[in-house]
């Protein structure tokens, strides 16, 4: 009985504290938005990246975080140093020097260079048409992420008018997200 009742609590437990977002490939993404227009949440990663696996176990990881990127986003991740083909706005995207007998670090992704991310991890959104914009580049908690995901999804980003404007809605921003 013991035994049952630990089971269960962890089980319970695992599920309202941990969710998983419905990660798609850059195509099935732009195929979806075809049907149904939503943004894009994209995330680049690099396999040697430790902020990057932070980010996986803490942030990615975290419900509240989980249900609104899977509610509002097609949410992709990416390969920043991978080999995968895409074709993005007509135009064949590679990484023509990828080195599959390398450890650690490799070539960076055409994609990654023309979504113009310096970094890793970063999130690009890409508008239901399919435009990238700005990457924003770092490790970023359940909070600090919110503020994008919100900022992002409900179009604020289109009324700044200066660096102010950013700093101000920032700093009145009141995130809801637990930790």
């Amino acid at each position: 009985m013991r035994v049952f009742y630990l089971l269960f609590t962890s089980i319970f437990f695992t599920q309202i504290y941990s969710q998983e977002i419905n990660w798609m490939t850059f195509e099935e993404a732009l195929e979806a938005q075809k049907k149904i227009p939503k943004k894009i949440f994209m995330n680049l990663y690099a396999d040697w990246c430790g902020p990057c696996k932070i980010m996986d176990k803490k942030t990615f990881k975290n419900r509240d975080v989980a249900n609104y990127i899977n509610k509002y986003f097609y949410a992709v991740k990416f390969n920043a140093e991978g080999d995968k083909k895409i074709n993005f706005f007509d135009r064949e995207f590679t990484n023509p020097n990828y080195d599959k007998n390398r450890k650690g670090r490799n070539s960076t992704h055409q994609l990654t260079l023309f979504l113009r991310v310096e970094g890793y991890p970063s999130i690009v959104f890409l508008s239901e048409d399919g435009d990238p914009m700005l990457p924003i580049m770092g490790y970023h908690n359940p909070q600090q992420l919110e503020f994008y995901l919100k900022l992002i999804k409900q179009g604020d980003y289109s009324v700044f008018r200066s660096p102010e404007d950013f700093e101000k809605y920032q700093k009145y921003f009141r995130p809801k997200f637990k930790g």
